[in-house]
């Protein structure tokens, strides 16, 4: 078959334990930073701004 290779990728093989990690990280930001963009809208208009 052309194009075949000997050392091809295996479906479910790869190590993705620092995708796993980074994206992990990404919530974590995004999370805090939808909280805290809320607690400032409350602040807001709380104080009538």
């Amino acid at each position: 078959m052309a194009g075949h290779h000997d050392n091809e990728h295996v479906h479910g093989t790869m190590d993705v334990r620092g995708h796993e990690k980074t994206f992990a990280g990404f919530i974590k930001v995004a999370t805090w930073g939808a909280v805290i963009s809320i607690l400032v809208l409350i602040f807001l208009a709380l104080v009538g701004a």
